[in-house]
């Protein structure tokens, strides 16, 4: 837990990706009041040493060893360690900041995300995969280290800014907005046949492949129905999802006496890791000021499930619980890997998640890191041989690398 002082340490996990380049932005308006300890990135080297020096940070990791040299030579002469591997962004993780952004997408977000809540650390979680994975494991170990988890991802974001903790049994339900991706008016038909291109074009959002696609297919908001379930106290029956293509409303929270709070804005994702930045005070952005005149309609629609099954089968896999939201997220990050490599078609996403989720093995507990990494990497397993047959470990093996937002 940290005060409410204008001076925080800071940590960036996943630097180069969009979170984490909208976070740089911040941090480079006030580096007096935010100094750096830690940037971390995949792949991204140019950027992070870029990113590293103008922020002088103390350190840099980038994730691929095999980038190190190059890494060491761009950061010559500037004062800022060099590191690298996957261990080396858990230690990044571990140094001590203040504030640090969990903002590596994947399973891969896991490993460093525990280690900085494991030393109470003030945690904007942008990593959703971490709830979904192991959201009783790491909401544990939260209470356990006095660490504090602030949700990023504008729809929880929105949540916590408009629901009263003090009085969490006078909310009688919980509203995700979700844009509806770039295929929300296309037939099934039509979307069987989508590119990579033209899914992760997303309409609103600026936002990396993986993520994009997701929004494509509605998992990303099925991911983050589960994620709400942990980090906020109202039952899953009572958590909701609605399209409403402007993104301007975030998310709604409904109380028993009839009230809808909700917040809005324009979508800049500064705005919510601004909230977590400065919590809990706030602090200006140069995000657009919202003009609702201007936007003239907002307009709200239910899911449609028969086009968009990846709700139903995240709903699905928070009620049935132990590891079937594990699986969930390992299935659907193989196969959208699979897709945007051109191996599989767009609605095969969900098919090769739905299958997974039937043959892997979901009632076991995952009350450890490697009880989770266990059931990830067996989901993945049978996710890659759904896609291929032939497929060995190596596949596994490059899925669980994960990336950065890089």
């Amino acid at each position: 837990m940290i005060s409410d002082s204008d001076t925080r340490r800071v940590t960036v996990l996943g630097s180069t990706g969009s979170i984490g380049r909208s976070t740089v932005d911040l941090l480079l308006r006030e580096p007096e009041r935010f100094p750096v300890e830690a940037l971390t990135a995949q792949s991204n080297v140019a950027l992070l040493a870029e990113q590293a020096r103008a922020l002088d940070a103390k350190l840099a990791v980038i994730g691929d060893d095999s980038l190190l040299p190059e890494l060491k030579a761009r950061l010559a002469g500037s004062g800022v360690e060099a590191a690298a591997g996957a261990k080396a962004i858990v230690e990044a993780a571990d140094r001590p900041a203040d504030w640090v952004m969990a903002a590596i997408v994947g399973a891969a977000g896991l490993g460093p995300t525990l280690a900085a809540i494991r030393r109470g650390a003030v945690i904007a979680l942008a990593n959703k995969e971490s709830l979904v994975c192991a959201g009783a494991l790491v909401m544990r170990e939260a209470a356990l280290h006095g660490a504090t988890l602030l949700p990023v991802d504008s729809e929880h974001n929105a949540i916590f800014q408009v629901f009263d903790f003090q009085a969490a049994g006078s909310v009688d339900r919980v509203i995700l907005t979700a844009s509806g991706g770039p295929f929300r008016t296309l037939s099934l038909g039509e979307m069987r046949e989508v590119t990579p291109a033209q899914a992760i074009a997303h309409p609103v959002w600026s936002m990396g492949a993986k993520i994009s696609v997701d929004s494509a297919t509605l998992m990303n908001k099925g991911l983050e129905l589960i994620e709400a379930s942990f980090l906020f106290p109202v039952p899953e029956e009572r958590l909701d999802v609605l399209i409403h293509p402007q993104s301007v409303v975030h998310s709604m929270v409904c109380y028993v006496d009839g009230s809808v709070l909700a917040q809005l804005g324009t979508p800049d994702m500064r705005t919510p890791i601004a909230v977590t930045l400065a919590w809990p005070r706030r602090m200006p952005t140069p995000a657009a000021r919202l003009d609702l005149a201007a936007i003239a309609k907002l307009t709200f629609e239910v899911p449609d499930s028969a086009r968009f099954p990846a709700l139903n089968l995240a709903r699905q896999a928070l009620q049935t619980g132990g590891a079937a939201p594990t699986i969930l997220n390992a299935a659907n990050e193989v196969a959208v890997e699979a897709f945007l490599n051109g191996r599989i078609g767009f609605l095969d996403i969900t098919r090769i998640v739905e299958q997974t989720l039937t043959r892997a093995p979901s009632g076991v507990s995952l009350n450890s890191l490697d009880a989770v990494r266990e059931a990830d990497n067996q989901a993945r397993r049978y996710a890659a041989q759904l896609i291929d047959p032939a497929a060995d470990d190596r596949v596994v093996q490059m899925q669980t690398r994960g990336r950065g937002r890089a």
